[in-house]
């Protein structure tokens, strides 16, 4: 058996695979992004003023709106109750701009509603933390070990739990896209073609968890086939 096929390992394209998803949604959302942060919405409304709109309109007073850094990422903190924002997207009036407040103020009304599978998600989330951190460390411990099945199989279902956060992840945000598509008409912050704008952004945006998902999904599929594979040989 020649030397270099002895090391050569085929579920290596499933990793390939993953990361070429991956690559391709972070292209797809930062082009989407890019494009409609230079479209100025003709309402002249900031992605501040949108959100405070959103949340007035759905009743929700005990939320607060934060700008952070240039080039900061956009998100809910249901801890502190508060909608963050971009310097770019709290401050200019771009079409990018509403629709990423809008999606976080989406965040906040599940929060406020006590939607089912983000009260799932923050509930994994102390345990996925720190099964994230172990899964593939104690499966490479368990081949070190001369293949030791019992810590490969908790690596295994330790990475599992983490796909799993990332699959009911999807849910939370295409709801909180759904409703900030909602919002931004029913308020009428953006005009017909930039309402076309703002779902293409999240939509693109929605496809980076859908490929993160899809390529931990692969990934976990190489880990069991190689284990799997072991036993047989053994």
């Amino acid at each position: 058996m020649p030397y270099y096929y002895y090391y050569y390992d085929p579920t290596y394209i499933l990793v390939l695979i993953g990361a070429i998803l991956c690559i391709l949604a972070s292209v797809w959302v930062n082009s989407s992004m890019k494009k409609y942060h230079g479209v100025r919405n003709s309402r002249g409304i900031t992605g501040a003023q949108a959100a405070e709109r959103i949340l007035q309109q759905a009743g929700i007073y005990d939320v607060r709106i934060e700008c952070l850094g240039k080039g900061s990422g956009d998100h809910y903190d249901p801890r502190s109750k508060t909608v963050r924002l971009s310097y770019e997207n709290f401050n200019y009036a771009t079409v990018t701009a509403v629709a990423v407040a809008a999606h976080e103020c989406g965040h906040a009304k599940q929060h406020n509603e006590g939607y089912a599978f983000l009260k799932f998600r923050s509930t994994l989330v102390p345990v996925v933390n720190i099964a994230s951190k172990l899964g593939i460390p104690l499966v490479l411990l368990g081949i070190l070990l001369s293949f030791n099945q019992v810590l490969i199989q908790i690596g295994i279902w330790a990475f599992a739990l983490a796909v799993l956060f990332q699959l009911i992840t999807l849910p939370v945000e295409f709801n909180a896209s759904s409703r900030a598509l909602q919002s931004a008409e029913s308020l009428g912050l953006l005009g017909e073609t930039e309402h076309a704008g703002a779902k293409k952004v999240l939509t693109a945006a929605a496809m980076t968890y859908v490929a993160a998902a899809a390529s931990s999904i692969l990934q976990l599929l190489r880990i069991v086939l190689l284990s799997g594979g072991n036993r047989r040989r053994d």
